[in-house]
């Protein structure tokens, strides 16, 4: 089954990246990933009123996520950093990347409230990128290497799955999760995509079990069941770069889709980096916080 997604408004973002709901104050989070930057669309009905961007700081904001103790954790171009909830800096980490060839790129918290995000090399060069761990102690941990582009990690609902996605292998994988230690365990492919459809970007996974997965160079959102079967594919019309997704509105029902400039030539998809939305037919879980 197909649906289509719909623009929310304009363009908000060159590379938009790493979409989250606000609970707390009902508002929709994105990141301007190479802007640096935070950008608040506030409600799902933005469109009228022109976004509020905050800068971190950083060449780069690859992704945040909610703290429990009020405000948000940052992943910037080399490390982490933590923000008020009026993303005023707190804190910020020493960096974890020395190599100035080397930039985060995606991750997510958790179950247990551990922020990973993993790397890439700003060239893709293969094999250069690994995914790091952010404990709420504020000390960070090498979890594993040997990737290139590493995007779209989240947990299934009982925390004893992660799904991941190193892009250019055109798979979703799952990993066994020891939780206590924060160990990811016995990679498997859940889902291989054809090149042609695009390459898995930003996933979120929703109350069913289900996969959704964002496809680079796709124009579209496709959904995998638990046992990884194709069951819903969205539309994103006029745009090529969908870049990842997460669900929030009311009821959490909304699957809020990002999208990309990046590699689209002048002049082309004039919708290009803006937000889109649907209402697929079943609600999402709202995404873990950082513990610290």
């Amino acid at each position: 089954m197909a649906v289509k997604a719909e623009a929310l408004g304009a363009p908000v973002a060159w590379h938009g990246e790493g979409p989250m709901w606000d609970a707390a104050e009902k508002r929709l989070l994105i990141v301007d990933m190479m802007a640096g930057a935070v950008v608040d669309l506030g409600s799902p009905e933005y469109g009228s009123e022109a976004p509020t961007r905050h800068d971190v700081g950083s060449a780069v904001a690859a992704a945040l996520r909610p703290r429990t103790a009020g405000g948000f954790a940052v992943a910037t171009e080399h490390g982490f950093s933590l923000f008020s909830r009026a993303f005023t800096l707190e804190r910020r980490f020493d960096d974890i990347i020395v190599d100035p060839g080397i930039r985060m790129n995606e991750g997510g918290c958790d179950p247990q409230g551990r922020f990973y995000c993993g790397t890439m090399a700003y060239d893709a060069e293969p094999g250069r990128g690994e995914l790091f761990r952010l404990d709420a102690d504020g000390t960070a941990h090498r979890v594993f290497g040997d990737v290139t582009i590493s995007n779209g990690l989240q947990w299934s609902d009982d925390g004893t799955q992660a799904y991941y996605n190193d892009t250019p292998t055109g798979r979703i994988d799952v990993f066994d999760f020891d939780g206590e230690r924060g160990a990811f365990e016995n990679r498997a492919p859940f889902v291989t995509i054809d090149e042609e459809i695009g390459r898995p970007d930003g996933l979120a996974v929703d109350a069913e079990g289900g996969v959704w997965t964002a496809l680079w160079g796709g124009g579209a959102v496709r959904r995998y069941d638990s046992n990884g079967r194709l069951s819903e594919v969205v539309d994103v019309p006029g745009v090529t770069n969908t870049s990842a997704c997460c669900f929030g509105g009311e009821g959490l029902r909304t699957l809020f889709i990002t999208t990309s400039r990046q590699d689209v030539p002048q002049g082309e998809q004039p919708a290009a980096g803006a937000v889109f939305a649907v209402e697929p037919g079943v609600a999402g879980r709202l995404l873990s916080s950082f513990a610290g």
